[in-house]
C-alpha cells in the first residue's frame, strides 16, 4: 500500500521571482513541512491572474527553484482561462504563461503553467520492493464507495524521495480520496 499526498494548487518561484513579489531580501517562512524530505509550504502566498480570472492565496512551496511553475488543477484552468498541458514537474517547454501579483510587485511569466502528472516517488529500496523502476507507468487501485483504477502513473525513483502518490484536487474528489490514505499498485 502507498500513501496519497493530495497536491492543492501551489507555485514554485524562482529566486529572481521570489526577489519581484516579496522583496530583494525575501526568505520563505516554513508554515509546514511536505511529505517529500527538504520541501514545505511555506506561509507566503501569491495571487495568480489569467486573461479569464485570478486566484488568489495560491502557497508558494519552498525551497526556491531555478525555475518559477505554476501546479493547477484542470478546474482551476478554466477559472484563469488558460489549457496547461499535464506534466512531470520541471517539464515547462511550451506551457502557458500567468501574471502573479505578491505584495512588493507583479510578475509575468511566459511559461509554467501545468496540471501535475500524477505520480509516485519512491526510494530505490522502495522500488525494488514494488518491483518498479523510475520513469514506469503503472495502474494504481484506490478503495472506498468511490473505488477508481488511476493509469497513467509515473514512478520517481529518488534517494531524496519519499513514498508517497501525488494527486491534485480534482483526481483526489473524484476518488473520494483525502492526504493519509492508501492505494494499491497495481501488478504490470
Amino acid at each position: 500500500m502507498i500513501p496519497v499526498g493530495v497536491s492543492n494548487r501551489h507555485i514554485h518561484l524562482s529566486k529572481e521571482h521570489m526577489a519581484a513579489l516579496f522583496g530583494e531580501d525575501a526568505e520563505l517562512t516554513m508554515l509546514k513541512p511536505l511529505s517529500q524530505p527538504g520541501q514545505f509550504a511555506a506561509k507566503e502566498t501569491v495571487t495568480v491572474e489569467g486573461p479569464k480570472g485570478k486566484i488568489e492565496n495560491v502557497r508558494v512551496l519552498g525551497p526556491v527553484r531555478s525555475l518559477t511553475q505554476l501546479e493547477i488543477s484542470k478546474t482551476d484552468s478554466f477559472k484563469l482561462g488558460v489549457a496547461p498541458p499535464v506534466r512531470l514537474s520541471g517539464d515547462i517547454d511550451g506551457t502557458p504563461g500567468i501574471t502573479i501579483h505578491g505584495p512588493k510587485g507583479t510578475v509575468t511569466v511566459d511559461k509554467g503553467v501545468i496540471i501535475a502528472k500524477r505520480h509516485i516517488h519512491m526510494t530505490p529500496k522502495d522500488a525494488e520492493t514494488f518491483g518498479v523502476r523510475d520513469k514506469q507507468v503503472v495502474k494504481v487501485k484506490t478503495q472506498g464507495e468511490r473505488a477508481l483504477i488511476f493509469d497513467e502513473v509515473i514512478i520517481r525513483v529518488s534517494e531524496d524521495f519519499a513514498l508517497d502518490m501525488h494527486i491534485d484536487t480534482d483526481e483526489a474528489n473524484a476518488a473520494g480520496l483525502k492526504t493519509g490514505d492508501y492505494v494499491e499498485l497495481l501488478p504490470s
